[in-house]
């Protein structure tokens, strides 16, 4: 599977930094999207500069009744809103990162959240391809470019190839799909990268 480029030279989060220098800076909002117990909350806290937003409530009797908990049993809390952190990359561009939560019942606030991002980086499980399904869907009726990035569980299946999963979700052949641990700084701010050089291949040379 393709690997985004390396960012070994970073070091997210560890800056301390709150305020942005008074510098000409671009801007990006941009989505972390993906089912419900993906990662989400956790890629957002690997790379932030600063301290993340989180809108998290543990998970309830009620809740159990509505959310798939098929393959996240050991997940106690969920995302109700949104997840937000930050992160600086060369070439002075800063990610406003917004995660999504992953569930249908919270389907409403999409259109919300989505409103102005340039871009979406979609988390997937391969141990659970099809709970996917409807996130890409949103994403792509919305009209975002995006990128899939798996998230490597370590119980995840290791003989599927690129290939396979690529029709399994009915990607196009352009859509950038990486590898991650969003447990790792420098591995998801590669998967980032692949989404911001999909994003700046869409436009001609002159509107960069």
């Amino acid at each position: 599977m393709a690997s985004a480029p390396s960012s070994s030279a970073l070091s997210a989060g560890a800056t301390g930094a709150v305020h942005l220098p008074d510098t000409d800076r671009d801007l990006v909002k941009i989505l972390v999207a993906g089912p419900f117990g993906v990662g989400k909350t956790t890629l957002i806290d690997s790379v932030s500069e600063i301290r993340p937003l989180h809108t998290e409530e543990p998970l309830s009797e009620a809740s159990a009744r509505v959310d798939d908990l098929a393959g996240v049993r050991e997940k106690s809390t969920t995302t109700v809103a949104i997840d937000f952190g930050r992160i600086s990359l060369p070439g002075d561009i800063v990610l406003y990162l917004f995660g999504t939560p992953g569930q249908e019942r919270f389907r409403s606030l999409w259109d919300d959240i989505a409103h102005g991002a340039l871009g979406a980086l979609v988390l997937v499980d391969s141990r659970r391809l099809d709970a996917s399904f409807d996130v890409l869907g949103l994403v792509e009726e919305s009209g975002l470019p995006y990128a899939v990035a798996f998230n490597a569980f370590p119980d995840a299946p290791r003989h599927y190839g690129e290939e396979r999963l690529r029709r399994a979700l009915d990607l196009e052949p352009g859509t950038p799909m990486v590898t991650c641990d969003a447990r790792d700084a420098n591995s998801s701010v590669d998967a980032l990268l692949a989404l911001v050089d999909h994003l700046v291949g869409r436009f001609p040379a002159e509107a960069r």
